[in-house]
Parts: structure tokens; sequence; C-alpha cells
């Protein structure tokens, strides 16, 4: 039998051998069940898709807290060693340790291998138990900066002799007096990079081009956040016009152009005043910045104009506390949102919550330059419920068709969804669904496994 090849980049791209060695790691918890399923979902899928000619060689490797019961660490060497070699792998569920040390185990990992992209794709699937009227109006993918913001993990408890150090350099040093209560704050640092910035939303950009997608929104505290959010979103937009010019569309150059449709005799002043209505308000230079504006977005009429845009990519922005609203309200209006690590975390977690919630979520984490790639379950370990046999397992069952499409193998990913979508559509599923579902079948974690594989063959 074929041992197996490494997955490898060249020139940005993956290039993926017949019998790829792909590393995984069970998970914690409830991880050994779900894996089980999952694992027999893939294998059946590859197999008939290709018929032998293509097929994953799996190499085990530990973390967490099964890790630490048989070598007394948390995530050996040889786990990021494989990883890194291997470019391409999956995990389910980790234990994050309590006390000292590690702060998560997934953090660590996203960190060592600069996975900066923490993509999470929500889609309703139909019959699914939902707390909202219009699930179907879900279909959004998620770009969660992975590295930096609050997350990078540069904090410091109150009363440690850092936290003092640090507040004494912000009061004294810098001038500073907005901490309230100086002598109990614990102090936490927001990284916020061009580099970081960019990279992300140029992921996000490719991806919404690739897959046909209509829009790009920006997702931003920027209005109080002015040099760490606010600067996130300049970059973005800085990013989409010098990189993808010809191919996207900004939401406020889309309504000068269209005002310019509308109206071809316009002033560059009257189309101000129409896209900014407090513009009478504005200083001088502040009108000035509106008027500029509108003459840049006068250049494009060549290749925008004549309500050409409307065949754009659009890239827009939404503050962080309206976006979450508008995510439950009217799903429909998002498509692809490229955004920082914490506002990421939330909206990834409140879209779930109307599809089924995060026990159906898959997820990535993934760098596009070095090709390194982590497919997970997105959900906890569930401890109570190990070995029992039980819980849902099709989290790591799409994040391991997400992982078939990565390496280009799209039949994989397709037969999987399909299948999985028709499980569902037949009220075969675990107790999480069938407590909420009228005329369900139960079904084990196994055996909704086995549902799965006996569709695919039908697919097929």
């Amino acid at each position: 039998m074929d041992k197996g090849e490494k997955i490898t980049i060249r020139s940005g791209k993956l290039h993926v051998p017949d019998f790829p060695v792909i590393p995984f790691i069970q998970g914690d918890g409830t991880g050994p069940d779900i894996w089980r399923a999952a694992r027999r979902v893939f294998d059946a899928a590859v197999h008939l898709v290709y018929g032998g000619k293509r097929g994953v060689r799996w190499l085990e490797v530990y973390a967490g807290e099964n890790s630490f019961n048989k070598s007394g660490e948390w995530m050996p060497k040889e786990t990021l060693r494989a990883f890194t070699d291997y470019l391409v792998g999956i995990k389910g569920p980790l234990t994050t340790p309590v006390g000292g040390g590690i702060r998560s185990l997934n953090v660590a990992l996203r960190q060592e291998l600069d996975l900066y992209t923490c993509l999470r794709p929500v889609r309703y699937i139909d019959g699914v138990p939902s707390p909202v009227r219009h699930p179907e109006e879900v279909d959004v993918v998620i770009f969660r900066e992975n590295t930096e913001d609050i997350y990078a993990g540069i904090e410091w408890p109150a009363g440690s002799p850092e936290a003092r150090k640090m507040i004494a350099f912000i009061t004294y040093d810098l001038g500073t007096r907005k901490i309230r209560f100086p002598e109990t704050s614990g102090i936490g640092i927001k990284p916020i990079s061009r580099e970081g910035s960019r990279r992300l939303v140029r992921a996000a950009i490719r991806f919404a081009l690739e897959e046909h997608r209509q829009s790009v929104t920006l997702v931003h505290k920027g209005n109080i956040m002015k040099f760490t959010e606010g600067a996130f979103k300049q970059w973005a937009y800085e990013l989409a016009k010098e990189e993808f010019r010809n191919n996207v569309v900004t939401e406020r150059e889309s309504w000068i152009l269209t005002n310019k449709s509308n109206n071809p005799g316009i002033s560059e002043e009257e189309n101000a005043r129409l896209i900014d209505p407090g513009y009478d308000m504005m200083t001088e230079k502040q009108k000035q910045d509106i008027v500029k504006e509108v003459k840049e977005a006068m250049r494009l009429l060549p290749t925008h104009g004549n309500n050409q845009w409307k065949d754009k990519l659009l890239i827009r922005d939404v503050i962080a506390d309206i976006a979450l609203q508008q995510v439950m309200t009217r799903a429909s209006e998002f498509d692809v949102i490229a955004t920082m690590n914490l506002n990421g975390d939330y909206i990834s977690d409140a879209l779930a919550a109307q599809v089924g919630g995060i026990g159906i979520a898959p997820g990535a984490n993934i760098n596009y330059e070095t090709g390194h790639a982590i497919f997970e379950a997105t959900h906890g370990t569930a401890p109570k419920y190990a070995n029992l046999d039980k819980v849902n397992p099709g989290s790591v069952i799409l994040s391991g068709a997400m992982m078939f499409k990565y390496l280009g193998w799209h039949e994989v990913n397709d037969i999987i969804w399909n299948a999985l979508v028709k499980t569902i559509g037949q009220k075969k599923v675990t107790y999480d669904y069938h407590r909420q579902m009228k005329d369900a079948t139960l079904l084990k974690c196994s055996e909704f496994g086995t549902a799965i594989i006996e569709n695919m063959e039908t697919i097929k």
C-alpha cells in the first residue's frame, strides 16, 4: 500500500499527491466519538468519488488532555512538527489547560503556524431547528483575523508588577489620565497591524471573487477605537482599491456612480451633498475631502459607470454592534465578512446559532501564503458526553469537507455536504436535533455517520 506523500506548496499553489499524509488529532471529551464517525465518512466519500485512485493516509498526532495523560505534555513538539511538515491537518475539540502555561491549545497552534485566517462558513441546512423565523437567509462566510487583537494574549493581572509598570508608563510618560481605577486595573494590549489587516482582507476578497460572492463586509468598531479597528477599516479599503480595483466597488463609490447615472449633469458638490446628508454642516476642509472622494469615484466611469459597478464585488463596512443586530434581522445582506479577532468570535457564533448551533458549524485556520491549514470542530469537548456515542459529529464532518475543498478535491466536499443535507432532510438526527424535531429518528453519533455514508452511495 502507498505510504503517502507530503502536500507541498510552490509559487503560492498547493500540490496535493493522490495519497496525501494528513495529520489528525482526535480531540478530548467527545473528540474520539465524533472523529470515528467523521473518518468513516471521509474515507467512504474519497473511495466513492475516486474509486481507489486517491486516498488519505491518516497520521495520528496528540495534543490536549489525551496527550498530557500519555506524555505529560499538552502540546508535544512532534505534533507541531507534523502540522508544520505536512501543511494540512484536522482536529477535534481540545481541553484548555487549567492554571498557568498555555492559555489555549487552539490559540497556540494558530500562533505557532501563523494561521492568520479563521474561516467560518455558516449556511442553513433545510430542516435544522432554528430559533429565528428565516434561517434560510443565512449563507455567510466569515474571515476572522486569527493572530492579533486582544487574543494576542498581551495582558497582565491587576496589582501585578507588570500592570503597575504599564499603568505608570501610560499615566506619566504618555500623559494619559483615562485609567479610572489604576490600582485595581488589569491591563491588556490590542495590536492591530497594517500587514495583518491587509493579508486577512486580501484572502477574503480573493475568496469572494473565486466563489462569485456579491459583497465583502468589513465589521469594525472604528467609531470608538480609531487607531486599531478604524485603521483596520482604512487599510482594508486601501488594499481593495490597490490590488482589486477592476473587480471591486466600494459602497460609497456605488452611491456616487448611481447619482451620476441618474443625473448626468450633477455637479461634484451636489453629489457630495447626496452621499453625506450632513455636508452643509461640515467644515470647509471636510467638504473638500468629500468632493475629492467624488472626483476620485468619477475616474471610475469608464470601467464602473453606467451601472457596470453592479457586476463588481461590493466592499462595504458596518459598525460591529450594528452588525451583530443586522445578522439577526437581515442576514441576507451579509455574504462574506472580514473582521478582527474578537468581533469575528461573536459574529460567527451569533450566525451559527441561527442555523442550528456550533455543533454543526465547520471551521478552519489557514495561512494562504505558506499553505498551512488546520480544519477543526468549532465546539467544545463536552466531557459529560464522552464515550457515549451520542453527540452530533456534523462540525468535524463539515470541517473535513472544507479540507477536501481546500485540497482541490471538490467532488468529495460536494458529496459529503449533499449527503449530510439529505440525512437531516430525512429527519435522521442525533439527540441535539431530535429533541427539537417532530417525527424525527434518533441516531447515535456513529449511526449518523452511517446514514450519511448510505446517502452518499445513493447520490453517487
